[in-house]
């Protein structure tokens, strides 16, 4: 009992004795000053009006008072693991109606009490499509969900180097099976960085089952950073300016058993890719918020300085109120939709069997078994016929690269 905490009270506030203070319950506004414990307080009370227009009111419950009170010190709650999701459910609404997930000093710790013991009714779906800058604002916010299985960061801005893509690879995202990365200015320089830690350790994005790596000058040298990628079954590799051909074809067929869709797969339709859960709101808050009057002075500022600077009104008003920038080849009806999907295990087979009746070249004969003994290391369900290890004498130059790459 020593060690555990105590909390008094005292002319009718708690607080506990120790070096936390508690949130103190809003001001209430009256003609008076409030100097006797016993006077009811206004905020466990419902007021309503009755059939005749008359006020009444009736009592909170205990479990409403206290769902408020914990909800107001959110950030001295060790864990709600354990605790019935519908509690939880009704709990982080009363966060969020606290607004708590808007103050930048508690809200990381928050989420991730709610991330921690609920996962994904958290949030399961993330979409910040074009949005980086709430994405480089509230970054620290975002890596604290826990089982989210759609993330889109078109357009983010993210680059080769972002530590975005160490959280990508670790444990809490365990669960992704749909990411979207496409529009970032990312090479094959950032493929390589992303796949580093899987190809490593084997361990991060197991159940990835879609990519989406358009409008970013990637190569077809990237492709054998995702063979690493188990369980890989739809890529959409548009806009890389890559040109759809037998090779490009045989490339991806060989490393990663893909082939080509005649038709755009619905996967990567942004229409279907939105923001669910519990989070919803708090996201949508963080944008609303981040456009309204702490910017508005930025602005003004950065507006004065750039006249200064430039001396040309016009051209700086242009530059403020631009919109937030977006891929241009994104809305470009001429680029080449390039989607790739993995066939049923039958269709898989007979195409194997065809295409060894066709390709007799020795170079292809020599990438297609080592494609083989990736697709067994990555435990994939579909079989190979046994193949005779090649010697330490057989590798070229080019095979010798591609294994110190790794």
């Amino acid at each position: 009992m020593d060690s555990s905490p105590v909390y008094v009270r005292e002319k009718g506030s708690l607080r506990r004795v120790s070096d936390i203070v508690l949130a103190q319950p809003k001001p209430v506004s009256s003609s008076c000053r409030r100097t006797n414990p016993f006077v009811l307080r206004k905020d466990h009370f419902i007021f309503t009006y009755n059939a005749e227009g008359s006020l009444r009111y009736t009592s909170k419950s205990l479990f409403d008072i206290t769902l408020t009170f914990v909800a107001g010190n959110i950030q001295h709650v060790d864990s709600l693991v354990g605790f019935p999701e519908q509690i939880g459910d009704r709990l982080f609404a009363a966060a969020e109606e606290n607004r708590t997930f808007l103050n930048p000093d508690i809200s990381s710790k928050a989420l991730q009490l709610f991330s921690e013991a609920y996962g994904e009714m958290v949030l399961e779906s993330l979409c910040l499509r074009n949005r980086f800058p709430l994405f480089h604002e509230r970054l620290n916010e975002i890596k604290t969900f826990h089982g989210l299985k759609s993330l889109d960061l078109f357009g983010c801005r993210l680059g080769d180097d972002h530590e975005i893509f160490q959280h990508l690879t670790s444990n809490p995202l365990a669960s992704l099976n749909r990411l979207f990365i496409g529009g970032n200015s990312l090479s094959d320089i950032g493929l390589q960085r992303l796949t580093a830690p899987i190809r490593m350790m084997r361990k991060g994005l197991d159940c990835l089952k879609s990519l989406d790596v358009s409008y970013n000058p990637v190569t077809e040298r990237a492709f054998r950073y995702l063979t690493c990628l188990p369980k890989l079954e739809k890529l959409d590799v548009s806009g890389t300016g890559m040109k759809l051909g037998p090779g490009l074809k045989r490339v991806m067929q060989d490393l990663l058993g893909l082939i080509y869709s005649e038709k755009p797969l619905d996967t990567f339709d942004h229409s279907k890719c939105k923001t669910e859960g519990w989070a919803e709101q708090v996201v949508n808050q963080w944008e609303t918020n981040g456009t309204q009057m702490p910017k508005l002075k930025k602005l003004e500022e950065s507006r004065t300085s750039a006249l200064r600077f430039f001396g040309r009104q016009k051209f700086v008003r242009e530059v403020l109120k631009a919109t937030p920038l977006v891929c241009e080849s994104e809305g470009n009806t001429n680029t080449e939709t390039l989607h790739f999907y993995k066939p049923s295990v039958i269709g898989c087979t007979q195409e194997k069997h065809n295409s060894s009746a066709v390709c007799d070249d020795k170079h292809y004969w020599h990438n297609y078994k080592k494609r083989q003994r990736q697709v067994e290391r990555c435990d994939t369900v579909h079989e190979s016929p046994p193949t005779k290890r090649l010697s330490s004498l057989a590798f070229s130059a080019e095979d010798m690269d591609l294994l110190n790459s790794y």
